[in-house]
């Protein structure tokens, strides 16, 4: 941890972390943790960037922009819309556009994806909680009732299915986090390595085509055969779980009446208001539901510490939430149980928004339903047994149209990401007298 060197002919003053706050003739403040390493500086322009114990930038908030930086290269690019939504981008055309909508007279949240090229949508119904909107995520399909529980129950023999990851960069990057099951007894296992290898390959994806040199630069993992795997078996067998509560609420809203009938057309909200849930529409978050506790993250966050010194949270980390009421700042207390090398080291308590925990909640059941369709299509072949007639049927509610210029707006969004961060980098030149 490096400590920082106050620019010259700044005032001071203690901050409440038990540090001290700089502040330069040009108006930018520099912030230090009790250590006396720099925790956070504000620019002139009103920029606020957070750094990790590294001393380099974990994060930037600048208007209505927020920037993570992951601690093994990549950043991801997070902008409010003005009528409601967001932009995000991973980086390398890469990400997806959030827009509101209305379906008879309730609000949905349209999220288009574009990745690889590719274009696809996904619908989130909304509600509210305790003054605050959420936003649930919505299958595009449901399957019979027979395939669910054969995806729920155990198979009668072990499924012995090599994946054929040996020569994927991504898996060799994290073997020393995360080894799949040698044998499948049931498909919640089969699911919770799924899950858990695309939010690896994702985030090896982002550090690649947003950070290349930092990607390379990054200290290799340490070989599997020298240290224990961090993912441990106890930490897989609560996602495991977390897949069979999933799978079994699943099947019972596809049991519910009118589960896949028709729904009213899709209408754009005003343009002077997004579309909000009402007091009247309101449920208990997944994220607060004292059922759900384990969290896959799917996104690169940036957290504080009690001293203000950032931590960064990556794709397949794993959390518990230890707090079940939100704080001032609408997050809770959760404890780190598997933080890939750099991360929040596992065994912190950090606090994390509960909208970031209803997203993790969201991308989960969109990746187990992505993992249900690949056991559907493989089902009686390479050596797994064969389900009852899957029976898939679309749901329409889940159902939308992506947005034809999602690719435009994450361009746009990196192009003044890359504006915030000259800034934060011309106020640390400044400060310092390196200009």
């Amino acid at each position: 941890m490096t400590k920082f060197s106050a620019p010259k002919g700044a005032t001071s003053k203690p901050n409440p972390r038990g540090g001290t706050t700089y502040t330069t003739k040009n108006g930018t403040e520099f912030r230090t943790g009790k250590a006396g390493n720099l925790t956070s500086l504000k620019t002139k322009s009103g920029a606020t960037a957070h750094f990790g114990a590294n001393g380099k930038v974990a994060s930037i908030h600048s208007g209505n922009m927020t920037i993570n930086h992951g601690a093994r290269g990549g950043r991801v690019v997070s902008t409010r819309l003005a009528g409601g939504g967001r932009v995000v981008s991973y980086g390398g055309h890469r990400g997806f556009v959030e827009r509101p909508f209305y379906r008879g007279g309730r609000a949905y949240m349209r999220r288009s994806y574009f990745y690889g090229g590719r274009r696809w949508a996904g619908v989130y119904r909304g509600y509210y909680w305790g003054g605050y909107p959420y936003w649930g995520y919505v299958p595009g399909f449901y399957w019979g009732a027979g395939f669910y529980g054969w995806a729920y129950n155990p198979w009668a023999a072990p499924l012995a299915w090599g994946w054929g990851w040996g020569g994927a960069p991504w898996y060799g990057y994290y073997g020393y986090y995360f080894a799949p099951y040698p044998v499948y007894a049931s498909p919640a296992f089969w699911i919770t390595d799924f899950l858990l290898a695309e939010n690896l390959r994702a985030a090896y994806d982002a550090q690649q085509a947003a950070n290349a040199e930092a990607a390379a630069a990054a200290a290799p993992p340490p070989p599997a055969s020298d240290q224990a795997v961090v993912l441990t078996p106890e930490v897989k067998q609560a996602i495991a779980d977390e897949v069979r509560a999933q799978i079994a609420a699943e099947q019972a809203a596809a049991a519910a009446p009118n589960a896949t009938a028709p729904v009213p057309a899709a209408s754009e909200p005003p343009a002077s208001a997004a579309p909000a849930a009402t007091p009247t529409n309101t449920q208990l978050p997944e994220a607060l539901d004292p059922k759900e506790r384990t969290f896959v993250v799917s996104n690169t966050l940036s957290e504080q510490t009690d001293d203000g010194t950032a931590c960064s949270l990556s794709s397949g980390d794993v959390l518990t939430r230890i707090g079940d009421t939100p704080d001032a700042n609408q997050s809770v207390k959760v404890l780190v149980t598997s933080g890939q090398n750099n991360d929040c080291a596992t065994g912190t308590q950090i606090s994390v928004a509960v909208q970031d925990l209803q997203d993790m909640h969201n991308d989960f059941r969109a990746k187990m339903d992505a993992g249900l369709q690949s056991l559907a299509d493989n089902q009686g072949k390479k050596g797994m047994p064969a389900s009852p007639a899957p029976g898939r049927k679309a749901v329409p509610e889940g159902t939308a149209q992506p947005d034809a210029d999602a690719d435009k707006q994450l361009d746009q969004a990196d192009q003044n990401a890359d504006k915030a961060e000259a800034d934060v980098q011309q106020s640390q030149q400044e400060g310092s007298g390196d200009d």
